[in-house]
């Protein structure tokens, strides 16, 4: 199994990403190979996952793909554009007052 085994999922969200999704940091080019490494991380977890787990899972900021066991030879392939934004303000350090 290999990425391409997922080629008409990979080219469907490569679709949505292009229409769909408002990316500053990843231009369509790079999602392809985002997915394509995201894909073959999530195979190989798969592949490895232990006796009683179901999936193989690999994500980034942006993209996670999921790699479920089904009841035929080949896995189901979820492909999810996570929400994010890089203008996210990171939360304010605590300040403790340590009275003594």
């Amino acid at each position: 199994m290999t990425a391409e085994t997922f080629k008409t999922e990979i080219t469907a969200a490569l679709r949505a990403y292009d229409r769909h999704v408002v990316c500053l940091e990843k231009i369509p080019e790079d999602c392809q190979a985002s997915l394509h490494s995201l894909v073959e991380k999530a195979i190989k977890a798969y592949e490895n996952r232990g006796p009683n787990l179901r999936h193989g899972i690999a994500l980034d900021k942006h993209v996670t793909v999921i790699l479920s066991q089904a009841d035929g030879e080949r896995p189901l392939c979820g492909i999810y554009f996570n929400l994010y934004s890089p203008y996210q303000k990171k939360p304010a350090a605590k300040t403790t007052n340590a009275k003594a």
